[in-house]
């Protein structure tokens, strides 16, 4: 996709500071990082989610992701990392291309858990959603 800025990044038409590389997948530092380290994994070719990455990337993705947190850890000194993805525009994906934050996490950073990101309690119970996803899968 020619406007999508990411698709642009692994074309090399815009610089950006490339940490790792696999076959499919590209990690590089994040122009806006919300720590020392902050990198965005994108797959080369363009999905706009994850449900639309095939799953027989899935051992490669998860190799960079342990690769880049195992060269993070070594040069910043941090066992502590958050790994988040922001599906669609309610979950607040801007660039809609995949790409998986990894955050070096610090002690005292001002961060939270992922359970900090949202609090929008159900107003069914939990078995109610159960049964639900339980009867969809059925059928």
């Amino acid at each position: 996709m020619r406007e999508c800025i990411f698709c642009q990044i692994v074309e090399k038409k815009i610089k950006a500071k490339i940490i790792g590389e696999s076959e499919n997948f590209l990690v590089f530092l994040d122009i806006h990082p919300h720590a020392p380290g902050h990198s965005l994994l994108i797959p080369k070719k363009h999905f706009a989610n994850f449900q639309e990455l095939p799953e027989e990337y899935g051992q490669e993705f998860v190799k960079i992701i342990k690769d880049i947190m195992l060269k993070l850890k070594r040069v910043l000194g941090t066992d502590n990392f958050t790994l988040g993805v922001n599906e669609g525009p309610l979950a607040g994906q801007a660039v809609f291309h995949l790409h998986l934050h990894i955050i070096p996490r610090f002690k005292n950073d001002g961060g939270g858990s992922i359970h900090s990101v949202v609090y929008n309690q159900p107003k069914e119970s939990v078995e109610e959603i159960y049964q639900k996803i339980i009867n969809a899968s059925e059928s």
